[in-house]
């Protein structure tokens, strides 16, 4: 009986060993909503300045994201990894480099880079499909996105693949990719591009990879962190999620955010890691996965790397960036206002909360229309990108701040028709979806622990301190930009019922630069216009 012991405890020894022979290891090189940060940023997210960087203040950058994915292939190579460089969508829309080049400055920087795959964000459809169709002219690298379907659509009908497969190290690796299904609503992709049920779609589509025999199945999403989770433990099969959308910083020496990797329990009772690298080129995620001869992952481990002043930026990129930056250089250094404090433009808070910046806008725009019977200013969260520092305030960092080339656009609405705008405004808050209704002119008062659609307690109309109930049968005159006014952010009801509508009127940033300039030195406030129960 002795040596079958024997015999069993060496082949129980072999079969822990040897799998450590066949194991295969991919690294994962990925970033995120670079939202046009070609230039460095500041600790606003914003544009960082000349003094900024001979402080060493200064983060991120497209010349700084190459230096670092750069230098992690090149170590992971000369080691003999194997090597994946990933986009999770959103470089359209952020700063002026956009607003100038339409997307043109995004596609040579990632050419340079060298990405391997890129899913569709929401944002790549901001000035419709045509930019979209543009870009894709331009980048030598695949921009994928499952269930976006653009067969309507004749400037991008088949040139957007559902999904690739990739020979890595010997190995067959698929990228699976999925975009919010809302993006009609968050940008501007038209009647030709319509999306389906991210879930649906990817099991469907995991299941065909796998009967082909592929085996190891990485989605790479565009539809923000909570619904990635959700991802993760619906479809069987995928080993791992890279992530955007949200914005969501991962880390394992933030303290508070969430651990990098995230891992969650799949339907097959494996563990699938969920990652994602913040935003606005501040962050490089560097994920290693480790899979079995059966292509499960058994092994998931890396972190966000910070970008700050101790890299390095690519000095080929810097001398192009400034060669660009010529024709914009100019408007953006034109001083229009002084600020008294930092005008607060977080996402985290606007897309939350009543904010500095939120009331900046909304009273910009009320001042830009008075004398024409408007009573009310809405102006959606998500609109509102950067924060502005103390001191002066530049062209440039108000078109950080609103770089969307939105219009002022007025109307007329009954007060049932804001209430239930209002109700759409506060319905995704804890996604932080970026329709929560930033406001002037009015006063509510909302319940996070009631169900969506049922939030709103109290709204009160007036100025001055003469505030009065609002009247669901009254018409009121409203001031929004373009945007939320033709439906965007689930603002339907604007499209649909609103009364002598026009949305031609200056651009947004125009107007706060103007009333920033009028009202100097600006004094930034809250004013208990949003209040939860």
């Amino acid at each position: 009986m002795i040596i079958p012991r024997l015999l069993l405890a060496g082949s129980a020894l072999a079969l822990t060993v040897s799998p450590a022979f066949a194991d295969y290891t991919l690294n994962i090189i990925h970033i995120n909503d670079l939202h046009s940060r070609i230039e460095s940023i500041n600790k606003y997210d914003s544009t960082c300045n000349a003094e900024g960087e001979a402080e060493g203040k200064c983060f991120g950058g497209v010349a700084r994201v190459a230096t670092k994915i750069n230098e992690l292939r090149d170590a992971m190579k000369a080691d003999g990894g194997n090597v994946l460089v990933l986009d999770a969508g959103d470089q359209f829309q952020g700063s002026l480099f956009y607003s100038t080049y339409k997307g043109d400055t995004e596609a040579e920087f990632m050419n340079k880079i060298g990405f391997d795959a890129m899913a569709v964000g929401n944002h790549e459809f901001d000035d419709g499909p045509e930019a979209l169709a543009n870009f894709l002219d331009k980048v030598e690298f695949p921009v994928i996105s499952g269930n976006t379907d653009v067969s309507g659509n004749n400037l991008l009908d088949g040139r957007i693949p559902e999904h690739l497969v990739l020979e890595v190290g010997g190995q067959k690796i698929a990228i699976v990719s999925v975009l919010a299904t809302d993006t009609s609503e968050t940008s501007a992709p038209g009647p030709t591009v319509t999306f389906t049920d991210e879930i649906e779609h990817l099991t469907k589509k995991v299941a065909e990879l796998e009967a082909e025999g592929v085996n190891k199945i990485i989605a790479l999403t565009h539809v923000g962190f909570k619904k990635d989770q959700e991802i993760a433990a619906a479809v069987p099969g995928l080993d791992a999620v890279i992530g955007g959308h949200s914005h969501t910083l991962l880390s394992n020496s933030k303290e508070g955010a969430p651990a990098y990797p995230t891992m969650v329990k799949g339907p097959d009772g494996r563990d699938v890691p969920v990652v994602q690298a913040y935003a606005y080129s501040k962050y490089v995620g560097d994920l290693t996965l480790t899979f079995d001869d059966d292509g499960n992952v058994v092994g998931a481990a890396g972190d966000t790397i910070l970008l700050d002043s101790s890299v390095e930026p690519n000095a080929e990129m810097l001398a192009r960036i400034k060669e660009l930056g010529g024709p914009i250089e100019e408007l953006k250094a034109k001083v229009v206002a002084q600020s008294d404090a930092v005008i607060e433009g977080d996402r985290t808070v606007c897309r939350a909360e009543e904010c500095a910046m939120g009331n900046l806008v909304t009273d910009a725009m009320l001042d830009r229309v008075k004398g024409q019977g408007i009573d009310i200013a809405f102006q959606n969260g998500g609109g509102l990108r950067a924060t502005i520092d103390k001191g002066e305030v530049t062209m440039g960092e108000v078109l950080t701040v609103l770089p969307f080339q939105n219009t002022l656009s007025t109307f007329q609405i009954k007060g049932q028709g804001l209430l239930e705008a209002l109700e759409n405004g506060v319905s995704q808050v804890e996604e932080g979806a970026g329709r929560f209704p930033q406001v002037a002119g009015m006063k509510f008062t909302w319940d996070p622990a009631a169900e969506p659609g049922k939030r709103i307690v109290e709204v009160m109309v007036g100025s001055d301190g003469n505030y009065m109930p609002l009247d669901p049968e009254k018409v009121y005159g409203v001031v929004s930009n373009n945007y939320v006014r033709n439906g965007g952010e689930g603002y339907k009801m604007f499209k649909v019922d609103a009364m002598n509508a026009y949305d031609y009127g200056p651009g947004l940033e125009v107007v706060v630069a103007d009333y920033l300039a009028a009202n100097g030195p600006y004094k930034p406030f809250v004013a208990d216009r949003i209040t939860r129960k």
